[in-house]
């Protein structure tokens, strides 16, 4: 282990829909630390420290690799704040729509369903799930799926985050309830 310490090099990040910085952020510093120590956005977990069990995750809205828009999931635990440079990031306190006092006015409804079914136990990994199921959900708003099709549609969506306290089963049965609840998001639906 080294006991040089990283240099630091000024960066500017765009997150949940405000500007902070330039920062003066070492090149080698995890966007996760980031949002706990410099902007005391502290909704984001830090679970294993690997990008194992996801809870870590926040969502960009930028171009994936693959050439279309996102948004998409990105792991905050293992993916470096710089590379987050001039990316549109959201994290799970973007979701809820706030007065101007910056009070919670209303939970989204992915965060309202999740209450509604008791889908979280401890809650340590809710975020990285609200994340999730948001991604899925707004993608589908875009193409949405053959009714046949959202039950692998949802476990595919899922399938990567880890609860520790396995209320999986729950977590499932909401954002299905939503996929098949929420007009447009099922192709023939006659909502």
């Amino acid at each position: 282990m080294s006991t040089v310490p990283s240099r630091k090099r000024p960066l500017t990040l765009h997150i949940n829909g405000r500007s902070f910085g330039p920062l003066d952020v070492p090149e080698d510093m995890m966007l996760v630390d980031v949002l706990h120590e410099y902007l005391g956005l502290t909704g984001t977990r830090f679970g294993c420290g690997q990008g194992e069990c996801r809870a870590c995750t926040v969502i960009v809205d930028d171009d994936t690799p693959d050439g279309s828009r996102g948004p998409r999931e990105v792991r905050s635990c293992i993916t470096g704040a710089h590379y987050f440079a001039g990316k549109p990031i959201r994290t799970v306190e973007a979701h809820a729509r706030r007065d101007e006092a910056g009070d919670i006015v209303e939970l989204s409804p992915v965060q309202q369903a999740f209450l509604d079914h008791f889908s979280f136990q401890c809650g340590y990994c809710t975020p990285g799930f609200v994340n999730a199921a948001t991604v899925l959900l707004e993608r589908l708003a875009k193409a949405p799926i053959a009714k046949a099709d959202v039950e692998a549609t949802v476990l595919e969506a899922l399938d990567p985050h880890l609860c520790r306290c396995t209320g999986y089963v729950r977590y499932y049965q909401t954002v299905k309830a939503l996929v098949l609840g929420t007009p447009g998001l099922v192709k023939g639906d006659a909502s």
